[in-house]
Order: C-alpha cells, then sequence, then structure tokens
C-alpha cells in the first residue's frame, strides 16, 4: 500500500492549485498518519460530508478501503467509473482488496452501461480480476454490445475478449467466435479461444469490415461525469 497511496500523494499534490488547499492536503496527511480509530473515523465523514473536494474523499476513501473499511465502498464505485484513468486504476486496486461482496455486481453494472462505454476498461479489469460469478455474463454482454454498435470502442471490446480468455469459461465461446470475425480484434479472439477450447488458435475468417464500421480510430470516447 505505501507505494500506492505515494503515487496517489504526489498525484493529488500536482493538481492542488492554491495555498489552501496544500494546507488542507497537508492536514489530511497528518490525519492518515495517527492510524486510530478516531481518525478513520474522521475520514469517514470526509466521504460523507459535503463540499468536500474529489481529492479529499478519493484520499479518505483509499486508505479505509485498504483497511477493509467497506464505508468507502460507494466512493470508490465511483471513481471506478470517473474520467480520469488514474483514479479509475486506484480505485479498482483498493476494490479488489477491500472484499465487499457488492463490488462485483457494481462492476458489472458499469461494465454493461451503454452510457458509461467509453470509462468502462476498468470496471472490466476488475471483473476479471474478481473471477465472481457476474463476471462472464457481464464481459460477454459488454463484448456483444459493442460487436453490434455502429461506432465501436475496439479497446474495450479487446479488453473484454482477453479478460474472457483469461477467465477460460466455455460460455464465452460464442461470443469469442462472433468477434474473431473482425479484422481489428481477429488475433485476440482467437487466442483467448485457444485458451479456453485448449486447441491452438485459429485466424480469424471474417471479411474485413466496411469503412463505416471498422475504419474508425480506435477510441474512448468522450462523456461527461455527472
Amino acid at each position: 500500500m505505501d507505494d500506492e497511496f505515494r503515487t496517489l500523494t504526489e498525484r493529488v499534490r500536482a493538481s492542488l492549485s492554491t495555498p489552501q488547499e496544500t494546507a488542507a492536503h497537508a492536514s489530511l496527511l497528518a490525519l492518515v498518519r495517527q492510524g486510530t480509530p478516531a481518525a478513520r473515523e474522521q475520514l469517514a465523514r470526509i466521504l460523507v460530508a459535503p463540499e468536500q473536494p474529489l481529492w479529499a474523499r478519493e484520499t479518505a476513501a483509499f486508505v479505509l478501503g485498504s483497511a477493509k473499511d467497506r464505508r468507502a465502498f460507494e466512493t470508490l464505485v465511483l471513481l471506478l467509473n470517473y474520467r480520469e484513468p488514474a483514479r479509475c486504476a486506484t480505485a479498482a486496486r483498493v476494490l479488489a482488496r477491500l472484499g465487499d461482496p457488492r463490488t462485483a455486481r457494481a462492476a458489472a453494472a458499469l461494465a454493461t452501461n451503454p452510457l458509461r462505454t467509453a470509462y468502462s476498461l476498468h470496471p472490466i479489469r476488475l471483473l476479471v480480476e474478481l473471477r465472481a460469478p457476474e463476471s462472464v455474463p457481464a464481459l460477454v454482454a459488454a463484448l456483444e454490445r459493442q460487436l453490434a454498435a455502429r461506432d465501436r470502442h475496439w479497446a474495450i471490446a479487446r479488453a473484454c475478449v482477453e479478460g474472457l480468455g483469461a477467465i477460460g469459461d466455455e460460455r464465452a465461446i460464442p461470443a469469442l467466435t462472433a468477434a474473431a470475425q473482425h479484422i481489428r480484434l481477429s488475433a485476440a479472439p482467437a487466442a483467448a479461444l485457444a485458451r479456453i477450447t485448449g486447441e491452438g488458435a485459429v485466424t480469424g475468417g471474417g471479411a474485413p469490415e466496411s469503412a463505416g464500421q471498422g475504419g474508425a480510430a480506435e477510441k474512448v470516447g468522450e462523456a461527461r461525469v455527472p
């Protein structure tokens, strides 16, 4: 945790823009260093107090979540689907440690939300790490939605493919077989299928996609976070 917390602290410091913010951050770190039950109660209050800056909530959630305090859950889920990848990645790591039974269900909901596809990479990766009952159905659903979409997020589709291959569940075979028909994904689904079936990798046999479907640049689209 120490290296991760140091990275978080440095990232937060770089984002502060006023002396008041710098002083508030220093006070928060002093509270964290106390490591007492009373200090943890104060951190928990930061999560729900009005008008707290996001960096303060993130820091408090990191510390509490790393200590397996489930009061951090809601804040970590918010950050898991945030527009800044560094925050998403940090939240995913802490959620994996937290051990809250709600985590897989929340990650599945974020991974399959069509309005949040652009920010679903870390929920997808978390589902792969958790290997929960929700993982394979959610990854298959997210992949199938991308295969059917006109404007595809190829990085998201590839993450689903690679995750399904890593989990190795046979329920993924139909979706991976369909994915292998897409030139932009053919190598990854073939490798995933080979891991699941134990057979040699097969080459995707699909014809090149039309420019309207496959010619768009791989992207993680823009969206606004409420």
